[in-house]
């Protein structure tokens, strides 16, 4: 980590995007320009990346035992982190701020994202590849607003504000400026983790991009990795709406039946009144015989009889109003509940549209983008130039280079750096070749790769087996993929669409080698056999038999 090798990422900012914004004095102070310089001369010590990512992890996992309250983790002197968390607050955003300490020792933008992405990783649980290219959008946005502290007010609740400071808020673009100078603002829009814990709309704002883009190839990349963090954090967000819509829809329904049941009530206590009211007046009547005939007792018993059924009445009107009410706050508790699944399905609808929108426009951009370094690249290619391989790890993986013929100069070189048993066929504006790796998510393909772009256009379906040899023949291509019997040989065509694929199984990794006599394969007992040139099946009459034992041993083997 100390002292590993100069990396320049130059990210020219217009001046007209940043002047209200950006810090024009940092701006001066590296020439209009923001580009992270780090240490070239030899080290003392070299950490693995193991334990670069380790200083992340550690303090990820420290916050991450409960996100949702505010903290300070790990070592001042070194790298600590201020999760500072206020949900009184729903105003603004809540962040973390990772702070190098004076003695921290990174001194390579490359290893203080891995620190930041291996510090989300532990926290929110983000994949790997996802906290990467967030944590270049966090370095890059701390850049663009280092001490820029009216920014991050704006923003930021207080919880935030209070901890940082104009000298330091932010990344500087040296990396001897790092220790003990630097506050570096992750915001937090979902502190309970998952993808949306880090708000990416904030990091990515056009300042952002504008710089990254300025950076050779236009950092396409990584603004591809974050919009489909977008797209996918729209798709989740758009889920979590139509299920509160349900919940509202069903919150709705129990709203009205209370409403009805309150409406039922008061019509219940009017009733109830009325009966009470006739029965006073039927009591006040009879009481008014009474006194014009005290000494009629059969009077004064029926007065008397009146009032009770009066008073009995009127109790059942304080009864009744009760239950009325009782059922309007019921009513008025649904609704209000049912207002809010509403409301909340409204802002997490509005959340997704909002990325789908981002995620959409920067599409557009990355587009446009993609055709201009095309264009650079094919205009800096006009000289003489050739395809070809070159190795690209020791795992004996290739890439597709394009070099100028004159001096072998690259010109252009793929990211697909798995392309295996190094060989590529031409195939119209493109190369056919098997790549991949059968581990986690991935797989090995037979793939079709764009010979502007270098990039996968096209793959099959099926999986190859890793040591799949590739074989050209008449348009159509030879390959070894994995089957229910085993692995068999298999034929493809130029659209990457299986063709057909031998009946008995073969060895994994099988020569496929064309004679007059059909396609030769090595079975699984090592022994040679010849396929037929067009569907594949065995031409050896005598070994039939063999072949069907074969290729019942392989199926219950498999």
């Amino acid at each position: 980590m100390k002292k590993i090798g100069f990396f320049a990422a130059a990210l020219f900012a217009a001046a007209s995007l940043f002047a209200a914004q950006v810090n024009e004095a940092e701006l001066k102070s590296v020439g209009q320009t923001i580009e992270f310089e780090n240490y070239t001369g030899p080290h003392a010590r070299v950490d693995t990346l193991e334990a670069i990512k380790g200083i992340g992890s550690s303090l990820g996992k420290e916050v991450g035992k409960d996100s949702t309250k505010a903290a300070n983790v790990g070592n001042q002197s070194k790298y600590y982190v201020i999760h500072a968390i206020d949900s009184s607050v729903k105003e603004k955003l809540d962040a973390d701020i990772l702070v190098l300490g004076a003695n921290a020792e990174v001194d390579h933008i490359r290893n203080l994202r891995h620190i930041i992405a291996s510090y989300l990783v532990s926290a929110y649980s983000y994949g790997e590849s996802d906290a990467e290219a967030i944590a270049t959008f966090v370095t890059v946005y701390n850049a663009v607003y280092r001490k820029n502290l009216d920014v991050f007010k704006s923003k930021y609740k207080d919880v935030v504000v209070n901890n940082l400071t104009a000298e330091k808020c932010g990344l500087s673009t040296k990396y001897s400026e790092w220790p003990g100078a630097s506050q570096i603002v992750i915001p937090v829009s979902d502190s309970t983790g998952g993808l949306s814990a880090v708000d990416t709309s904030v990091i990515s704002d056009k300042e952002v991009v504008s710089s990254m883009k300025e950076e050779d190839g236009k950092n396409i990349d990584d603004r591809k990795k974050m919009v489909d963090i977008k797209e996918r954090e729209a798709e989740k967000a758009n889920e979590k709406a139509q299920e509160s819509q349900k919940k509202a829809t069903e919150k709705q329904k129990t709203a009205d039946a209370e409403k009805k049941k309150a409406d039922e009530k008061k019509q219940e206590t009017k009733q109830a009144q009325k009966k009470a009211d006739d029965a006073q007046k039927k009591a006040d009547e009879s009481k008014k015989k009474a006194e014009e005939n005290p000494k009629n007792k059969e009077a004064q018993k029926q007065a008397e009889k009146d009032q009770k059924e009066a008073d009995k009445a009127k109790e059942e009107v304080k009864e009744a109003k009760k239950e009325e009410k009782a059922a309007e706050e019921k009513a008025q508790k649904a609704q209000e509940d049912a207002d809010k699944s509403k409301k909340d399905a409204e802002t997490q609808q509005a959340a997704a549209d909002k990325k789908q929108s981002e995620a959409q426009e920067e599409r557009k951009e990355i587009a446009k983008d993609q055709e201009k370094v095309a264009a650079e690249e094919k205009a800096a290619a006009s000289a003489s130039s050739v395809f070809g391989l070159k190795l690209a790890d020791s795992k004996l993986n290739s890439q597709i280079v394009k070099v100028k013929t004159d001096d072998g100069v690259i010109l252009k070189q793929s990211p697909v750096k798995v392309i295996k048993n190094r060989a590529i066929c031409p195939s119209g504006k493109g190369f056919v070749a098997i790549a991949g790796e059968n581990s986690g998510k991935g797989a090995v393909k037979l793939v079709l790769i764009d010979q502007d772009s270098l990039e996968i256009v096209q793959e099959s379906e099926e999986i190859l087996s890793e040591n799949s040899v590739l074989l050209e023949d008449g348009g159509s291509y030879l390959v070894v993929i994995k089957d229910k019997l085993g692995y068999v040989a298999a034929k493809y065509g130029a659209d990457l669409k299986l063709q057909v694929k031998s009946p008995v199984p073969i060895n994994a990794s099988s020569p496929i080698i064309k004679t007059s006599a059909g396609y030769m394969v090595t079975d699984l007992t090592g022994n040679p056999l010849l396929l037929n040139l067009n569907d594949l099946t065995l031409t050896f009459k005598k070994a039939v038999g063999a072949a069907k034992n074969l290729t019942v041993k392989a199926g219950k083997g498999n």
